[in-house]
C-alpha cells in the first residue's frame, strides 16, 4: 500500500478579508498532491481569493492554511518560490522583451533561466516575438508570456486564475496540454474558471465555492496522460535533474500519483 500523502493545500475553516468583507468566510479544503483541481462559482464566490491565499498574497484572519508544508499564517512569504499564479492581470514589464521578462521571473524565483528558450518555442513565442517588447504585443501574446514565465519556473503548486482568458483556439489547447503535462510531472494546479465546459475534462475534482465557502465538490473522470519530460516540476528551467525532482516536497511523483488514484478510486481536493 503506498503512504498516504499530505495534502498540499489544506485549509481548516480559514477566513480571509478584503478590507472588511469576508473573502473566505470559513473554508475547509484538502487538496491532494498531483491532481487537478477547479474552482467553480459566481462572481465574488471566492475563487480568486482562495487562489491569492495559496499564493501567500492575501493573509488568512482566523483558521489555518498550510500550502507545501508551510504554515501561512505565521510566514507566507515561505512558499512563494515554489508557487506560481496566473492573474487576471499579466505580470509583465511592458519595456522588457519578451525573453526578458521571462528569464526576470525566472530568476527571482531562484531559477537558473537556462532553458527559457525551449519553453519560449513551445509556446509559440520564438522568433520575432522573442525580442519584441511586451508592451506591443496583443492581449493573448501577452497572456502567452505570463504563461510562459510560469512554465519556466517549474514550480510545485499553480495557480490559474481563468487561464484561457484572452486566447484564441490554439491558445487554449496549449494551456490545456501545459496542464496537463505538469499535473502528470508531479505539480498540483488549481484552477478557477468560470469556463466549465473548458476546464472540466483537465479536474480530477471540481469544488464549487458560494459566499466564500466551499458548497459542494464532484469528481469527472479524467484518464492520466502519460508525463512530458519538458515540463519537470521542482526544477528551475535549465536546472540540474535529479531522481527526486518529479517528486518534490509536498508533491509525488506521477507513478506515486497514478497509484494514489488506483488505491482511492478517485482523486483531488475533499473538504478537511
Amino acid at each position: 500500500m503506498v503512504p498516504a500523502m499530505p495534502p498540499v493545500v489544506h485549509l481548516r475553516n480559514a477566513v480571509a478579508l478584503t478590507g472588511r468583507f469576508p473573502a473566505l468566510a470559513g473554508v475547509d479544503l484538502a487538496v491532494e498532491p498531483g491532481t487537478v483541481v477547479v474552482l467553480e462559482g459566481a462572481n465574488g464566490a471566492g475563487k480568486t481569493s482562495l487562489l491569492r491565499v495559496c499564493a501567500g498574497l492575501l493573509p488568512v484572519t482566523s483558521g489555518s492554511v498550510t500550502v507545501l508544508g508551510c504554515d501561512l499564517r505565521s510566514d507566507r512569504a515561505a512558499v512563494r518560490r515554489r508557487v506560481g499564479m496566473l492573474g487576471h492581470a499579466a505580470a509583465l514589464y511592458d519595456d522588457l522583451t519578451v525573453v526578458e521578462n521571462v528569464r526576470f521571473a525566472v530568476r527571482a524565483a531562484g531559477g537558473d533561466p537556462h532553458g527559457v528558450d525551449a519553453v519560449l518555442e513551445r509556446l509559440g513565442l520564438a522568433g520575432r516575438l522573442r525580442r519584441t517588447a511586451v508592451g506591443r504585443l496583443s492581449a493573448g501574446q501577452r497572456r502567452r508570456v505570463d504563461l510562459a514565465a510560469l512554465v519556466a519556473r517549474r514550480p510545485e503548486l499553480w495557480l490559474l486564475d481563468e487561464p484561457h482568458a484572452s486566447l484564441d483556439v490554439a491558445g487554449r489547447e496549449l494551456v490545456d496540454t501545459v496542464v496537463r503535462d505538469a499535473a502528470a510531472a508531479g505539480a498540483t494546479v488549481l484552477v478557477a474558471s468560470h469556463e466549465l465546459q473548458t476546464v472540466v475534462p483537465l479536474a480530477d475534482q471540481v469544488v464549487t465555492l458560494a459566499g466564500g465557502r466551499v458548497v459542494d465538490r464532484w469528481s469527472p473522470a479524467r484518464p492520466s496522460p502519460a508525463p512530458d519530460p519538458a515540463v519537470a516540476v521542482g526544477t528551475p528551467a535549465g536546472g540540474a535533474e535529479r531522481a527526486d525532482d518529479a517528486a518534490p516536497t509536498g508533491g509525488a511523483g506521477p507513478a506515486v500519483t497514478a497509484a494514489r488514484r488506483t488505491e482511492r478510486g478517485e482523486a483531488g481536493a475533499h473538504v478537511a
